[in-house]
């Protein structure tokens, strides 16, 4: 299976210039932790819920403070042709939970997370167990 196949398409990007407030609501709304922060149409960074609460509110920055001052810029990828075998393991080797996906022409086309290839391979039990926590909502939902 390739990532293509598992991956979620269509991802909600934002820029280094946003407000870590346009992030917040964005993740908000689409019940994520992470976002694609690009610049002129290339991937420049990823923003996450941690990054906002540690590297921006921790640090005494406020909703108002951008993007580009706490995003995480060294972000490691995957391809959309890549097995996901190969892609499953890259990311224990490297302890991420999420990727974002290129094309060959380095363009964002998705992101994998953990919950999608629980569901791509929903056959194992562990598999099974990730996918349900990996679900929307839950007993912890912010929203």
């Amino acid at each position: 299976m390739k990532v293509h196949d598992a991956m979620t398409p269509n991802v909600q990007l934002c820029t280094p210039e946003d407000t870590l407030r346009d992030a917040a609501e964005a993740m908000a709304a689409l019940n994520c932790g992470l976002l694609p922060v690009t610049d002129n149409n290339r991937l420049v960074g990823m923003i996450s819920d941690r990054d906002i609460a540690i590297r921006g509110v921790a640090m005494g920055r406020g909703p108002d403070a951008r993007i580009g001052d706490v995003m995480t810029a060294d972000v490691k990828y995957c391809f959309e042709d890549q097995d996901l075998e190969e892609v499953t393991e890259n990311m224990g080797d490297i302890q991420v939970r999420r990727l974002p996906v290129l094309n060959r022409d380095k363009q964002l086309v998705g992101i994998i997370a953990l919950g999608d290839i629980a569901r791509a391979h929903s056959g194992d039990g562990t598999a099974d167990a990730l996918s349900r926590i990996s679900r929307p909502g839950g007993q912890h939902a912010q929203a």
